[in-house]
């Protein structure tokens, strides 16, 4: 057991300054330009959108409500955060093999024998006691390589799950706004159908007493049913959308609890996108990329510790006596010390060609990275100019909705007057409906823009 001792003392220096096998990680050169493509508040602004956090971006407070129910209810989320729990217990697991094995053992037997002619009876105990030790050196860094690549996965699912987030939080916050803007279409057909139906009722009364035509009569039933028809449409398609935002919430479909209308949801003019290099640590797709990338690096020192021989350590002691009295005396001592090396000699080619694989894997990850730093890039350059030219697409349409609301409004005086006919009734009132309902779309577009460049900024998976 001196000897034991003193080989350990010797040994386990040289094993804790053993090197590791694989390339010291060093992030892929990426030529990241300076400033987004797109239209910026000014050229390196050190604040950007994605810093801010998500309750203070969404403030209506029914939105902000559904939001934190899904962040505690959604299957999705739920799942990424059982793929966390998995990821550290795969790093205890791989972790453990860097350390000795050691086993307690206990055992009794009784062998009897009854009196024969050939010998008188007899009965034998043996009880024992003993601990087993098995440790596999780690000389070559094996297995703090599998470590950091455990430890790397591990981190990734953690961004993994920040992503999941990220987007749940995105599409609450745009189904939420789809919904609303449902609510306004609805809104809007209810409200022109009952303005129409007025309209008929005085046309229909003066067709009656021979002051309009036929003809009149039937084009006011036009503008009503063109009304009435959008109803049970909207209505459809509001129950839709409450279901899906339902499924978000991680419930079962029913109605959806409102807050702010369409209309009143505060948004910037002007969004600030922040210094471009921040994005590959602020988005969680980006890290959770590197971070695969870290965890590929380190298993080719996994592939390449096959190469060198295997050294373990395997020792055993315990006391072994015939009675349980005497498990502790002095001369019942049992112990064994042992010492193994492996050395691979020939495998038909299997390490050089996993090394190789390895190695494949790692530049496969060295490309999803760059591909998805590119990626980020261009979905916050698209996201900026789409924020952009749809507020001014929606400045524009509502120029047209009030133009056609005016039109609409003097049409209807001439027709009044006997000056027009009710063709001219008719076609600007249509045109004022399909203006309204266009200026509700368009609304919608805008917030939803901004949804997009928050998520694409790598915003929403700030937690409260």
């Amino acid at each position: 057991m001196k000897k034991l001792l003193t080989v350990s003392v010797l040994i386990l220096p040289l094993l804790f300054a053993g090197c590791t096998l694989h390339p010291k990680y060093q992030r892929p050169s990426l030529d990241v330009p300076g400033v987004y493509r797109g239209p910026v508040i000014e050229e390196n602004q050190p604040t950007s959108f994605g810093d801010e956090k998500w309750w203070e971006v969404f403030q209506d407070p029914e939105l902000q409500s559904l939001i934190r129910t899904a962040l505690q209810q959604n299957y999705d989320v739920r799942i990424a955060a059982s793929r966390i729990v998995q990821a550290q217990a795969q790093l205890g697991v791989t972790r453990s093999d860097q350390f000795p094995s050691v086993y307690g053992q206990a055992g009794a037997a009784v062998l009897g024998s009854p009196k024969n002619k050939l010998q008188p009876a007899y009965q034998i105990n043996a009880e024992q006691l003993g601990v087993s030790v098995n440790w596999v050196l780690d000389f070559w860094g094996q297995y703090r390589s599998a470590t950091e690549a455990a430890r790397a996965q591990l981190i990734a699912t953690e961004y993994g799950r920040r992503a999941v987030i990220s987007t749940l939080l995105a599409n609450v916050a745009s189904g939420y706004f789809r919904l609303r803007e449902l609510d306004l279409e609805l809104e809007i057909s209810k409200s022109t159908l009952a303005s129409r139906q007025e309209s008929l009722q005085l046309i229909s009364m003066k067709a009656q007493h021979g002051a309009s035509s036929l003809l009149d009569v039937r084009q006011a039933e036009q503008l009503v049913y063109t009304a009435s028809s959008q109803i049970p449409n909207f209505e459809m398609q509001i129950e839709q959308q409450e279901n899906y935002l339902s499924i978000l919430l991680g419930r079962y479909p029913g109605p959806i609890q409102r807050g702010q209308t369409l209309t009143e949801q505060a948004h910037p003019p002007q969004i600030p996108a922040g210094i471009p290099s921040a994005l590959l640590q602020r988005r969680p797709d980006v890290v959770q990329a590197e971070q695969a990338l870290i965890a590929q690096n380190a298993l080719i020192g996994v592939a390449r510790a096959q190469y060198f021989p295997q050294i373990s350590l395997t020792g055993s002691g315990g006391t072994q006596s015939a009675a349980l009295g005497g498990l502790f005396g002095g001369s019942s001592g049992l112990w064994n010390v042992a010492a193994d090396l492996a050395q691979p000699i020939f495998t038909g080619g299997r390490i050089r060609a996993n090394v190789k694989l390895v190695e494949a894997q790692k530049q496969q990850a060295v490309l999803v990275y760059q591909q998805t730093v590119q990626e980020s890039f261009r979905e916050v350059s698209d996201a900026l100019i789409g924020y952009q030219k749809t507020r001014e697409y929606r400045e524009q349409v509502q120029l047209l909705t009030d133009s056609a609301a005016d039109a609409a409004r003097l049409s209807d005086m001439l027709y009044s007057r006997g000056a027009t006919s009710y063709l001219e009734v008719l076609t600007n009132e249509t045109n004022y409906f399909s203006a309204e309902l266009s200026l509700a779309q368009v609304r919608f577009g805008e917030l939803q823009a901004m949804v997009q460049l928050y998520s694409a900024l790598g915003g929403g998976w700030q937690e409260q």
